[in-house]
């Protein structure tokens, strides 16, 4: 994937749509691509989350091990498509984190993989960039609250 198709899947990646083509073009420049084949895991819970990930093709399912005390079990709290976005949000925050959930191809995936801290650095140097990241990050976040509550609520 050359760096105008990375583009073009951050362009219409859902956290980072309508941003300006300055902007895009400058996130472009601190991705990288990964491909992953079905049941490979993009990241595990509990792992130490350092970056985003943007869907470009293929499925992903967000499993959360729980452990109600006499209801246990995995449930399926999000399934992510293309255009989609997942990974470590504290990154943005600039506070170290443990992955919630797992994250699991459910087909061959291909991945545009941002660290975090870098992204950061660049909202920090644009304020506007910054919070109109941050305002999309807290719709994304309200979505897959209710997701996740959602599954919990069927174990």
């Amino acid at each position: 994937m050359d760096r105008s198709e990375v583009r073009h899947v951050i362009e219409r990646c859902e956290f980072f749509r309508g941003l300006d083509k300055t902007h895009l073009n400058e996130i472009a420049t601190l991705c990288q691509v990964r491909t992953c084949e079905p049941g490979e895991c993009v990241f595990s819970q509990g792992d130490f989350g350092e970056h985003l990930y943007i869907i470009a093709e293929g499925h992903i399912f967000l499993e959360r091990s729980m452990d109600l005390g006499m209801r246990k079990g995995n449930a399926v709290i999000g399934v992510l498509g293309k255009g989609r976005v997942l990974g470590c949000w504290s990154t943005l925050l600039g506070e170290p984190h443990n992955l919630m959930s797992s994250a699991i191809c459910q087909k061959p995936t291909r991945l545009v993989v941002i660290k975090g801290t870098d992204l950061r650095d660049m909202m920090v140097s644009n304020r506007e960039l910054g919070f109109n990241l941050l305002e999309k990050l807290c719709f994304l976040l309200k979505d897959r609250i209710q997701g996740t509550l959602g599954a919990m609520e069927k174990i």
